[in-house]
């Protein structure tokens, strides 16, 4: 299970120079036990045999499948989630027993849920209380497989509102507080709130009982650890000193030749 996969790769942003169902098995070559993705389907309910495909591709690679996406809308074009979003509630609503279905035949157990940006013409309360009556739903639906909700700030969009590790916490305590939930926790990105201006050491040692999964990259560029100026490694010693035992996303951009020079084939997977 996820608790035993050290780093997970990210497949929807590394190994891109391979068609999708090739890239578990790259991630298995290169040494690692897990991959997350993002949702490469063009609607919320894909047909069997689009799924079918993929987790025969992942099981096919002997990897464990550690992170999915919630349908986040067309993110090459800008969307940033469905969560609050609420012409395209619908749509997320039947996406929630999509991605427990492949939860459960996958053995994943988190499940990241983009929250969506602002809408022109819409109250941004409006928004933020479907997005917390969506979040509750979600966490309802992943729970009936013990899963977990995953919510993240996000750099590089200004309408969207979840910029800290505050704002999303302060989600999550809402959703708990007005419907109950409790099965939803921070992802802790960490190139997200530096880029956004966070002190990560302090949002670590403050939400450490609240993160749920780590995803790194670089900054400035988003590349590889050690491209940028970001202290990668400690940060990853000091959340694994906090207690967490779950996987660290790789969902940094590269085009080196190896894109995990970095990190010591060793070190790769438990």
């Amino acid at each position: 299970m996820a608790d035993d996969v050290l780093y997970t790769v990210n497949c929807s942003i590394l190994l891109t120079d391979l068609p999708l169902l090739e890239r578990p098995a790259a991630a298995a070559a290169a040494g690692f036990d897990g991959i997350e993705l993002w949702w490469h389907f063009p609607t919320s309910t894909p047909e069997q045999d689009e799924i079918d495909a993929l987790l025969k591709a992942i099981d096919d690679a002997g990897v464990q499948l550690t992170g999915l996406n919630l349908n986040a809308g067309d993110m090459p074009g800008g969307d940033r989630g469905l969560i609050s979003w609420p012409e395209r509630s619908a749509e997320l609503r039947a996406n929630l027993d999509v991605v427990t279905a492949i939860g459960e035949r996958t053995g994943c157990r988190a499940f990241n849920a983009l929250y969506g940006k602002r809408v022109d013409g819409v109250d941004p309360a409006e928004q933020d209380a479907l997005g917390a009556e969506n979040l509750a739903l979600a966490a309802q639906a992943v729970d009936r497989i013990g899963g977990t909700i995953l919510l993240e700030p996000v750099s590089g969009a200004d309408a969207y509102p979840l910029k800290t590790s505050a704002d999303v916490v302060g989600v999550l305590d809402r959703v708990r507080d007005e419907h109950g939930a409790t099965n939803l926790g921070l992802l802790l990105d960490v190139y997200h709130l530096a880029v956004n201006g966070s002190d990560v050491d302090a949002d670590i040692a403050a939400y450490a009982d609240r993160i749920a999964h780590v995803q790194i990259a670089d900054a400035p560029g988003r590349g590889a650890p050690g491209s940028g100026d970001l202290p990668i490694t400690r940060w990853i010693d000091d959340v694994r000193a906090t207690g967490y035992t779950g996987p660290v996303g790789l969902e940094y951009k590269t085009a080196d030749a190896d894109p995990f020079a970095w990190l010591p084939r060793e070190q790769r997977s438990a």
